[in-house]
């Protein structure tokens, strides 16, 4: 019901005229970067995503859009509409049967940030294991940290999906993480290899990846080797070993230099200080957050804001948050939705 609602305020909102206006009110307010971030690719919604924003937004290469975002020099560009970035995170390799294929389509250039590491191994992305695990074990019950959960109770199913999870995120060192994953598989009876109709929640593959290189409409940035929580790492040597041979295995296999970069999960806890250092050092322009809001020529190239544009929204919804309309209204819509 809520979501119903919201649907049809945001659908206000746009056909009243109020997104237009605000969307013409940006323009005049000088130069600004929107970056939008997705993960998945699957669902119809992102036509209707992709269709608006190519037709009332610049859409360019998130590189492309750096360098006009910082430009020094005065000169209005003939196409006056505000510039948008449209991002991937993780490299799902429904980003190639689905983003791609619409990308083509619609000739609408796509960023996406892989993880080298799980491009290679080919494996299960960590933050979904939790969840996989417990839906394919084959035991009834299982010890942990002195604890027995019993898979037969929802509520202790869910608190053990909730230490799983927690362990991996907050793990100190990838060795760390690995070894737990591998000993609650094994606690859990589930393969680690992946089921047929999991595979388009798996990695991309480098053929994927260059064949999408090889279009022109995609680019690609660094979102580390193995997606470490960057803020829970322990050492200063692993940390600086995520940027650096992430950026070495992409410039390598892809030919081409890679400056961008995307924080894992990227909101203000997982972004430390140091890892912002870390990043400059690691040879990075530009960085991007999970951090909500839009870019302006002050902002800080490592700590760039994005706004999340989840494939299942509706596209009403899309528009009504980028032009800003969403949050300036946001105590209306509040009132309707009863939050």
């Amino acid at each position: 019901m809520r979501k119903r609602l919201g649907i049809l305020v945001a659908m206000l909102f746009y056909y009243s005229g109020l997104v237009g206006l605000f969307r013409r009110h940006m323009q005049r307010m000088g130069k600004r970067l929107i970056i939008l971030n997705y993960h998945h690719a699957d669902t119809s919604n992102l036509r209707s995503h992709f269709a608006y924003l190519s037709r009332h937004y610049r859409v360019m290469h998130l590189e492309d859009a750096l360098h006009a975002l910082y430009a020094t020099q005065q000169n209005m560009p003939v196409d006056r509409r505000t510039i948008a970035v449209i991002t991937f995170d993780d490299g799902y390799r429904d980003n190639y049967t689905h983003a791609f294929a619409l990308a083509r389509e619609l000739q609408v250039p796509i960023t996406i940030f892989l993880i080298p590491g799980y491009v290679e191994s080919g494996t299960h992305f960590w933050w979904h294991e939790s969840c996989r695990l417990l839906r394919y074990t084959r035991v009834n019950e299982v010890t942990l940290d002195g604890y027995t959960y019993h898979l037969t109770v929802p509520e202790e199913k869910q608190q053990l999906a909730q230490l799983i999870d927690g362990r991996l995120r907050y793990a100190g060192s990838v060795a760390e993480r690995e070894l737990f994953l591998k000993h609650i598989r094994a606690q859990l009876n589930v393969s680690p290899d992946p089921m047929v109709h999991e595979l388009e929640h798996m990695p991309l593959s480098w053929e994927e990846i260059l064949t999408m290189q090889q279009s022109g409409l995609v680019s690609f940035g660094s979102h580390t080797m193995h997606h470490p929580v960057l803020a829970c790492l322990d050492n200063a040597d692993d940390l600086r070993y995520e940027l650096e041979a992430s950026r070495q295995a992409l410039q390598q296999r892809l030919g081409t230099a890679v400056s961008t970069f995307a924080y894992p999960i990227g909101k203000e806890a997982h972004v430390s200080h140091a890892a912002v250092r870390a990043v400059g050092d690691a040879g990075y322009s530009w960085a991007v957050t999970a951090m909500p809001g839009f870019n302006t020529p002050a902002s800080h190239p490592l700590l760039l804001r994005r706004v999340l544009a989840e494939e299942r929204r509706h596209w009403s919804v899309v528009a009504a948050e980028l032009c800003g309309i969403w949050s300036y209204l946001s105590p209306f819509w509040k009132f309707l939705l009863g939050e």
